[in-house]
């Protein structure tokens, strides 16, 4: 029976502790776990801890942590995903797959054609949201590093950013495809929207040292074509077999 992990925005390099409400009521009411039960518990350090519920009630879990160990499931790929926000609930399914496909941090933006209208209280709502998928996705996925979700920005911030990262962006007329690339260990990956970049902004990313790749014939969906590229770069680049 495999382990349920759990992450906890604490230290863990302590031999006892509670639980934060919101991963006691998942232990507790959830998960229906018992005293004796074992746990294992990240924070985001790379690390697993193993640990065991010693005493649960209504509203509170305490846990003893036994041991811990570095977890190796990160890829070599350091891979930061530029995802246009999409509606409904495309942006957090594209969120949750890139995450357990491996990417170590999302940035979502704002486009001509983004279709979406977030700002103030409910783009910080939105990103904690977000962020709380990303958790989830390292629970179920086995990653102990926990992606970033970084502030939403406009295209062209993003595209004004210093970095020394290979930067790509799918164009459905590019001449290269992952297969051309170059070994790359740091790549920005830029993703449009449901209707593409407009002509400017695609412009206005080839002069900022965006290269366009195309993945195949066919036009993918926003989320599909995010995934595709990610499954790809790791496959050529990364950790999948």
């Amino acid at each position: 029976m495999r382990i349920p992990r759990i992450f906890v925005d604490l230290p863990l390099n302590t031999s006892s502790l509670s639980l934060p409400d919101e991963a006691a009521a998942h232990v507790g009411r959830v998960l229906r776990m018992q005293p004796g039960d074992a746990l294992q518990l990240f924070n985001g350090d790379g690390k697993n801890y193993s640990a065991q519920i010693e005493h649960l009630s209504k509203k509170q879990v305490q846990v003893s942590v036994t041991s811990s160990e570095p977890n190796a499931t990160e890829s070599n790929l350091h891979l930061h995903l530029g995802q246009v926000i999409s509606r409904g609930d495309r942006m957090d399914f594209a969120i949750q797959k890139a995450v357990e496909l491996g990417v170590s941090a999302i940035t979502p933006l704002f486009s001509e054609r983004c279709g979406v209208k977030l700002d103030g209280e409910r783009l910080e709502k939105k990103q904690q949201q977000w962020q709380k998928i990303v958790h989830s996705a390292c629970e179920q996925s086995g990653r102990s590093q926990v992606p970033e979700i970084q502030p939403a920005l406009p295209l062209a911030s993003w595209l004004a950013e210093p970095t020394k990262d290979v930067k790509l962006t799918l164009h459905p007329w590019a001449s290269d495809t992952i297969k051309t690339l170059a070994p790359a260990q740091s790549i920005r990956l830029m993703i449009g929207p449901e209707g593409g970049f407009s002509e400017q902004e695609m412009a206005a990313a080839l002069a900022a040292g965006y290269l366009g790749i195309r993945l195949g014939p066919r036009v993918l969906r926003t989320e599909t074509a995010a995934l595709t590229a990610i499954s790809a770069l790791q496959l050529q680049f990364g950790d999948l077999a």
